[in-house]
């Protein structure tokens, strides 16, 4: 055999090797990015997950919180990484929504990622101090207009920061961000902690921030943002008042890659993520958080994702809300 045939026959074995390696992914390891910290509703949800998607996938999923910059940090190094499915993302509406619609300077734009499913969504809630005397979103809105009113949240630019200023306009208060004080906090926690000890008046967050206070009778919840009631709030929803544009106000957890992610690779994920939203204990850990489990694949991410931005987008270039630098 002459070196030009040998190496023809090692180029085709190679590229048949190569063939049959794309075929088999994932060979190794998968590295799992969550750019929020520990503890936090991006990492519950992510570690929740992770053992019944671990199963479906049949390789080990490595987490990893590479945190910073609102979630911007670790979506940064999946945006950079090589688009062969061995390091996803779980995004995040902060990361995903409200980072691209505020930031004037965020290093990517959804365009740098292609998103395999949104698998959780999470309602937000409006919530008072109990013995506040605001009953009802129309107390709340009567109290605005009176003056003195604040809204807490968990940092400038973050979801509940829009949240406030958003639910506010939807009700017709002109300015918001001029008739409501907004009060950042060091986190949701502590932006549901500012309620209760009567430092802000109102918060609209993440339900499952404010379930157990809601359960304990320590806050009482004015309005949820989605179209069906949520468990465990006695609250009209935003469509019963009339206000359907809200429900795109809400948290939401999904996985992407970088752009470029092969359509087979993607295709792999929505079969996993189709089998392990189905593990009963997930779903019960999830639900128990106020969490709605609510599998979308490529196409109704993407969708969803690009409305919820342009909604949002909106909302700050009319308020006056982008975030320099």
């Amino acid at each position: 055999m002459t070196y030009q045939r040998m190496g023809a026959t090692i180029a085709l074995c190679a590229g048949l090797a190569a063939t049959g390696a794309l075929a088999e992914y994932p060979e190794r390891p998968i590295n799992m990015i969550i750019p929020y910290g520990a503890g936090g509703a991006t990492d519950i949800s992510a570690r929740t997950i992770a053992e019944p998607l671990g199963k479906a996938v049949g390789k080990p999923l490595v987490m990893a919180n590479v945190t910073g910059a609102g979630g911007a940090t670790g979506s940064v190094a999946a945006q950079n990484a090589k688009p062969d499915g061995y390091t996803m993302l779980f995004a995040r509406v902060g990361s995903h929504s409200v980072n691209p619609a505020m930031k004037a300077t965020l290093p990517y734009t959804l365009d740098d990622f292609r998103f395999v499913t949104v698998y959780e969504i999470n309602p937000v809630a409006c919530a008072v101090r109990a013995g506040s005397g605001i009953e009802t979103m129309d107390d709340l809105i009567a109290r605005v207009k009176e003056g003195g009113v604040s809204y807490a949240s968990s940092g400038v630019g973050s979801l509940l920061h829009l949240a406030g200023a958003m639910v506010l306009k939807e009700f017709g208060v002109e300015n918001p961000l001029e008739q409501a004080t907004h009060i950042p906090q060091k986190g949701g926690g502590a932006a549901a902690t500012a309620v209760l000890n009567g430092t802000a008046t109102f918060l609209c967050t993440n339900s499952s921030a404010v379930a157990s206070f809601v359960a304990n009778d320590q806050l009482t919840p004015l309005m949820v943002t989605t179209e069906e009631p949520v468990v465990g709030f006695d609250a009209p929803t935003a469509n019963e008042l009339g206000k359907p544009r809200l429900n795109q106000l809400v948290g939401w957890t999904g996985i992407a890659g970088p752009a470029g992610l092969p359509d087979d690779v993607a295709a792999k994920w929505g079969d996993w993520m189709a089998q392990a939203v189905q593990d009963q204990e997930f779903l019960d850990t999830m639900q128990a958080r106020g969490s709605v489990i609510e599998l979308m694949d490529p196409e109704a991410a993407n969708d969803f994702i690009e409305g919820q931005y342009k909604v949002f987008k909106a909302l700050v270039d009319e308020l006056g809300m982008r975030v320099e630098g």
